[in-house]
């Protein structure tokens, strides 16, 4: 027993585990949900007799280290109240370290036995990656045109790599839309990696909107190595709808381990499972130790979870080998001393990033007051060449259907209503009028913002946070082939359209730095500013669960509720069931192998740029109305769904369905 073989509290790191290699890691007391504490473990006797140990047995096998080795190397927090939760995340870690191994013995053990090849392994290795990747940008470079912007994109590139040498720890890396943040900080990443031993590079992006068009660009950037080398993990799939132990195993999903030299993944599969119970959950979680880790857009870490994702950027960090880059045009202000104990010791390796907001920042931004629709529709009509952004899916709809009805000229509609791969065929359709001067207008939600690469001479953006505003401007002018007087972000509210409850309070901080007066409204002190009172106005609501003091009052005893801890830390509160879409003939064969493959993993990889996420409320509307059914449940029982009334997939609107209640359902969705 490993209270017998060490002391305290080093046995309870190990009970931990232990007690949780199956069906998870259990509260330490009080409730479990259906899965018994670890007290109430602890206290079993029966059958405790039949498992007497057998010291001379094991020890033929194993040395164990003496117990001062176990010893944790943790670096302490300077915040005491920090401590509990870095005691936690050590568990989890030791945790993914003996759920990961069980799961990879295993599968050897089965792969042998049926005489199948053991396939994991083998990936590339970061030097060559880097090797092709230098390779890459050469020739990128070198067929570029000697524009300023260019000239700035590789002073940032040049610079970001000559910090690469800096000792790993945290690290901002603010430079302003258009100023390829993407090539650069994937750069410094491999240079630094290697040149401290780490292991692998993480690329975290906010929405899985935009992760397929990431990947695929490293994917490029990579060569022939792209395809060994790229893990794209979504959380289109989330193991927390499994219920059946045995298909979860038989599937694998969201139980890949991260072993690959280079992984683009979301938020909220990277942030979720470091906070998870579930060893399906975990068993990556030890791969992220000696990671470069890009937060790509970092200003949109959730707010109702913000102290807790601090505490574990840092902690990877501090303890765990890890260099972590916040990376984004709009800084958030999570330093000390902007910031109540915020992140210390942050190194920035843009070159003067007020200097680069200054020459990159060629759009005039003005807010217009009021603009009801029929006012806001006369001037996306008056204007050849234009993207509004608004909160809502209803809203767009109802624009583009207007302009529609008039017979404007060159209307296109985007949302997450569509499938990824209808939304990067619609986007490709529109770079094309839009370098060839064609007429583009282009009603869509804040999916476009986050690093979508299309450029607008004007935009207009319905009324949200400062750094939506920012983003959206991001759409505009990006090659700088305009001046600011020619090049407008224009930011209007919306009287017939309600703003969505989560945006009102950053709408209002947003208009407080307005009517500050800036020069420069996107500039580094305005969006400062911007983010200093919205924390401020957010108060004890940055820790909204009060999951850090769950952590705190349970350091003592190490009684850590992780299951409680892992139920609360949900970074997208309301449910969304994925649909695939047969949206083209490569979708079809695809959903056709699904249901008879054995590499259920490969396949739906290939399978997400075609699923179209939907609230539950609506997914069930379109299960009543029998327009979706289960793909091969005598395999997945309701694990996966299609769409098969066609009719409501719309070339231009994605699903789009009249039902009131499908309607209701959609209606609050951004």
């Amino acid at each position: 027993m490993p209270d017998e073989l060490f002391g305290w509290p080093f046995y309870k790191f190990l009970a931990y585990a232990i007690a949780g290699h199956h069906a998870g890691l259990a509260n330490g007391i009080n409730e479990g949900d259906g899965r018994s504490t670890l007290e109430a473990r602890l206290k079993q006797t029966l059958g405790k007799e039949l498992c007497q140990l057998d010291n001379e047995a094991w020890r033929k096998e194993l040395t164990l280290p003496e117990v001062n080795q176990l010893s944790p190397k943790i670096q302490p927090h300077p915040d005491q109240g920090i401590h509990g939760f870095q005691f936690a995340f050590l568990i989890r870690m030791i945790f993914s370290c003996l759920v990961d191994a069980d799961f990879v013995d295993t599968d050897k053990f089965y792969k042998q036995l049926e005489g199948k090849p053991w396939l994991r392994g083998g990936y590339p290795e970061l030097v060559d990656l880097k090797f092709v990747f230098d390779a890459y940008l050469q020739d990128k470079s070198a067929n570029s045109k000697p524009t300023k912007v260019n000239q700035l994109r590789q002073d940032i590139l040049t610079t970001a790599r000559e910090r690469s040498h800096l000792s790993p720890g945290l690290f901002t890396f603010t430079v302003p839309t258009g100023g390829g943040k993407t090539f650069s900080s994937m750069a410094f990443a491999l240079d630094h990696a290697l040149q401290h031993g780490m292991r692998r590079v993480i690329y975290v992006i906010p929405f899985t909107s935009i992760i397929e068009q990431n990947a695929k660009v490293f994917r490029e950037a990579f060569g022939e190595l792209g395809e060994a080398a790229v893990l794209e993990h979504h959380s289109n799939f989330d193991d927390r709808r499994i219920k059946n132990e045995d298909t979860q195993d038989k599937l694998k999903l969201a139980m890949e381990n991260w072993d690959m030299p280079i992984v683009v993944t979301t938020a909220v599969q990277f942030f979720e499972s470091l906070f998870a119970d579930r060893p399906s959950r975990c068993r990556k979680l030890h791969n992220i130790s000696g990671s470069v880790i890009i937060l790509d857009e970092a200003q949109t870490l959730p707010l109702k979870f913000l102290k807790p994702v601090m505490a574990v950027i840092d902690e990877l960090a501090r303890n765990y080998g890890c260099s972590v880059v916040l990376c984004t045009a709009t800084q958030p202000a999570l330093c000390a001393p902007d910031f109540d104990k915020g992140f210390e010791n942050v190194r920035e390796i843009a070159p003067n990033p007020a200097r680069l907001f200054e020459e990159l920042s060629l759009v005039s931004v003005s807010h217009l007051g009021e603009l009801e629709d029929e006012q806001l529709l006369e001037r996306i009509k008056a204007n050849e060449q234009i993207l509004t952004i608004v909160n809502n899916r209803r809203h767009a709809q109802s624009l583009f259907q207007a302009l529609k009805g008039r017979q404007v000229e060159g209307v296109f509609h985007l949302t997450t209503l569509m499938c990824a791969a209808h939304r990067i065929q619609t986007l490709n359709t529109l770079r094309e009028r839009l370098k060839n001067n064609q007429a583009c207008r282009v009603i869509s939600t804040s999916l476009i913002e986050a690093g979508v690469d299309v450029d607008f001479p004007c935009v207009m953006r319905a009324e949200a946070g400062l750094d939506s505003i920012a983003q959206a401007a991001g759409r505009c002018n990006r090659e700088r082939l305009k001046t600011k007087e020619d090049s407008h972000a224009w930011v209007f509210k919306s009287p017939d359209w309600k703003i969505p409850p989560e945006l009102d309070g950053l709408a209002a901080g947003m208009r407080s730095v307005f009517r500050r007066g800036y020069d420069n409204l996107l500039g580094q002190q305005a969006i400062k500013e911007y983010f200093s009172e919205v924390y401020w106005r957010k108060g004890d609501e940055l820790d909204q669960k009060r999951l850090m003091k769950m952590h705190q009052d349970h350091a003592p005893k190490m009684t850590f509720p992780f299951q409680t801890i892992a139920k609360e830390f949900r970074m997208i509160e309301s449910f969304m069931h994925p649909i695939f879409v047969p949206f083209d003939e490569e979708a079809e064969s695809l959903l056709a192998q699904l249901k008879i493959t054995d590499e259920v993993g490969k396949v739906l990889r290939k399978l997400q740029p075609y699923i179209v996420q939907i609230p539950m409320k609506g997914f069930e509307a379109l299960q009543m109305a029998g327009a979706i059914q289960t793909v091969a449940p005598h395999r997945f029982e309701d694990q996966f769904w299609e769409l098969i009334n066609h009719d409501i997939y719309d070339q231009e609107f994605g699903i789009s369905w009249n039902d009131p209640s499908f309607i209701k359902a959609e209606s609050s969705v951004i």
